[in-house]
């Protein structure tokens, strides 16, 4: 009896661990990905309907901030070269969303139980933000590569232009819109299989 109970406890611990935190094994391809991990689609659809951000826009950002890691961080910041100082940032999950943004997030959707490292949560986190980055600069939900930059830089730093100068930024900026283009091209081809 005693070990059917601890049994019974780590199967439970285990279904309500959140799933796969590794990253795909294909990730330069969106079907392949999506035929993987098989929930992904749905949540991406979900996003799409709720926030009508297109789901290569969301893929394309997933890769260039966390490359599909659900429990990815910054590096850390090391004293001396080698006394650990914490963090570069608070960024986290998938979506690498900061400790502020998620919190913000949470109250404007009341998504209080809301984790960054759910994949269903973190594309439902980027729809909303893009949402907001649209009313708040005017960019389309369609421009990878202008979203990109607002998500990166927030949405005053665009306003701003902060991200004028940041060479490094801007062509990270174009392989997001590329590889938005890429993964918008093959789920085309995979929807009809």
């Amino acid at each position: 009896m005693k070990y059917s109970t601890i049994l019974f406890a780590v199967l439970i611990l285990a279904a309500c661990s959140g799933g796969r935190s590794d990253a795909p094994r294909n990730l330069d391809n969106a079907c392949s990905m999506l035929k993987e991990r098989k929930s992904w689609s749905k949540d991406l659809k979900s996003m799409e309907r709720k926030w009508g951000v297109p789901r290569e826009v969301i893929l394309a950002t997933i890769y260039h901030e966390s490359r599909f890691v659900a429990k990815a961080r910054t590096p850390r910041k090391y004293t001396l070269g080698v006394i650990p100082m914490g963090r570069q940032s608070s960024a986290y999950g998938y979506s690498q969303a900061l400790d502020g943004t998620w919190d913000w997030y949470k109250r404007e959707t009341g998504k209080r139980l809301a984790r960054r490292d759910r994949f269903g949560d973190a594309v439902d986190f980027m729809g909303w933000y893009m949402t907001v980055t649209q009313k708040k600069t005017g960019v389309a939900k369609s421009d990878a590569y202008n979203q990109y930059l607002a998500y990166h830089q927030g949405h005053t730093g665009y306003n701003r232009g902060s991200y004028n100068g940041k060479t490094w930024l801007t062509n990270v900026a174009s392989k997001v819109r590329e590889r938005a283009a890429m993964y918008g091209n093959q789920l085309a081809t995979c929807r009809r299989r």
